[in-house]
């Protein structure tokens, strides 16, 4: 059998690059083809949500999620869902590509639905956050190729365990964090973490200790302020009154804020 003959450069160095760039040079990975149409060549653009948040309060977590997402610079839906339901006492939130990240929503839905109907018990938590994990993992042949990047924020409620409240941020290839206090991800995440880290350590209250209206109030600033710095940010659209999705997972289950409660504490913040 003949052996795979890889060209050698001696004086490469493959310092300058990252590794899914080195395997398209030598020709190993396939690019991306570009979309045309209309006789005219146009490269593709990807539908993206961003921005999307989550903290520990006195309540449980609040995860919350602007509702903008874009193509580019073109806003494509401006009431885009980016906080997903995944079962009685889990959220997931989503950065990145809707398409991706809503069908792994499902794939993570039915998946904790058949292990309770099986089993007769409840997922742990470390099997939940990993079967996140794994479903990044597989679609990061996606994530190389420049399509179908997600990095999304889990947060739970654990009702065997001393600190019932979870929350984990994610990287586009599957590694998984605990956090203690918040998370934010997507284009808009670093203003909103100087928020509340800032909110953290110098406001009146850590954010664990936040009451409910507290905890929205801090939610909906940093998204506002992420909003004026961050144009794939949609944040508080006060002239089409478009409000951030905000749910909160406790002890209780999942409790989704209407639209006028968080409008009214909004008013209450800017008066």
């Amino acid at each position: 059998m003949d052996k795979f003959a890889l060209p050698l450069d001696p004086g490469f160095s493959g310092a300058s690059q990252d590794f899914p760039a080195l395997l398209r040079n030598k020709g190993l990975l396939p690019r991306v083809p570009e979309l045309t149409g209309g006789g005219e060549k146009s490269s593709f653009v990807p539908t993206e949500s961003t921005t999307i948040l989550a903290f520990k309060f006195l309540g449980g977590v609040l995860v919350a999620g602007d509702r903008r997402a874009t193509a580019g610079n073109t806003v494509v839906y401006d009431r885009a869902d980016k906080v997903l339901e995944i079962d009685r006492h889990s959220i997931m939130a989503i950065a990145g590509v809707p398409a991706t990240a809503w069908e792994m929503a499902r794939v993570l839905e039915h998946s904790f639905q058949y292990f309770r109907r099986t089993q007769l018990q409840e997922m742990s938590v470390d099997g939940k956050v990993r079967a996140l994990s794994k479903l990044l993992r597989d679609n990061f042949g996606f994530v190389i190729q420049g399509v179908g990047v997600v990095v999304p924020i889990f947060a739970t409620y654990d009702l065997n365990s001393e600190q019932a409240a979870r929350l984990y941020f994610y990287d586009a290839m599957g590694a998984q964090f605990e956090v203690t206090d918040y998370a934010a991800t997507g284009s808009g995440s670093p203003a909103v973490r100087g928020i509340l880290y800032y909110e953290n350590n110098w406001g009146a209250k850590t954010l664990q200790k936040l009451n409910e209206d507290e905890a929205v109030t801090i939610a909906l600033r940093a998204l506002d302020t992420a909003a004026e710095a961050d144009t794939s940010t949609g944040g508080v659209d006060r002239g089409g009154k478009i409000f951030p999705l905000i749910k909160i997972v406790s002890r209780d289950g999942i409790t989704t804020l209407p639209e006028e409660k968080i409008a009214a504490v909004f008013r209450e913040t800017v008066a």
